[in-house]
């Protein structure tokens, strides 16, 4: 018992130290030598629990989707109507652009990665479908329930994910530029009082 809490130790400081590092220099900057000094392991240690950078990098993408999973299912479980339930993961949205600028740094390392690197490509864009249907049924569910209008619910889900993106991207060019957590809350309440059912 106390080998295994002592392996999931060193590798969340394996993790951790991936983490901080990718966030400062960059993926292509890191090696794995960095992520062994900064974790206090040995390079044995490091293969013991990842085949290489890579691997570690996709975990590290995968970890925080899951994450986001489970908020984006808490944040919206007790809502009342489709409506409501996207102005909550508005909500969620600002508050992780405010709060996780490095981990956002991360994500466009993946985003850069992906573009030369099929696996990581894979990882990468594979939420962003994964996102755009479950915002589709979403959608699909708002307008069965009369609260939203007869809009493609495939598009309006491919449009929410892409304003997601978009924004994340605009944070990270510019982060000074404006209060960029309520301008995911803002921007989310336009879109949905868009699609929201008249009369």
């Amino acid at each position: 018992m106390k080998t295994q809490m002592r392996a999931e130790q060193t590798r969340a400081r394996i993790i951790a130290a991936a983490e901080g590092s990718i966030a400062r220099q960059g993926y292509d900057a890191t090696s794995v030598d960095d992520i062994c000094r900064a974790a206090g392991v040995t390079k044995g240690g490091f293969y013991h629990h990842f085949p290489s950078k890579q691997a570690l990098f996709v975990e590290i993408l995968e970890s925080w989707l899951s994450k986001l999973d489970v908020s984006l299912e808490e944040v919206g479980a007790d809502a009342a109507t489709v409506p409501e339930r996207l102005l909550r993961m508005g909500q969620l949205g600002g508050h992780i652009l405010n709060q996780r600028s490095g981990q956002l740094r991360i994500l466009l390392e993946f985003w850069v990665q992906a573009a030369h690197d099929p696996t990581v490509w894979e990882a990468a864009t594979a939420p962003f479908r994964r996102y755009q249907q479950s915002l589709a049924v979403l959608i699909g569910s708002g307008i069965d329930e009369g609260t939203l209008e007869g809009v493609d619910s495939r598009v309006a889900g491919q449009a929410i994910v892409s304003l997601g993106v978009g924004l994340i991207l605009q944070s990270l060019l510019d982060p000074q530029g404006s209060d960029w957590g309520h301008v995911v809350q803002e921007s989310v309440r336009v879109l949905v009082d868009g699609l929201r059912r008249r009369g």
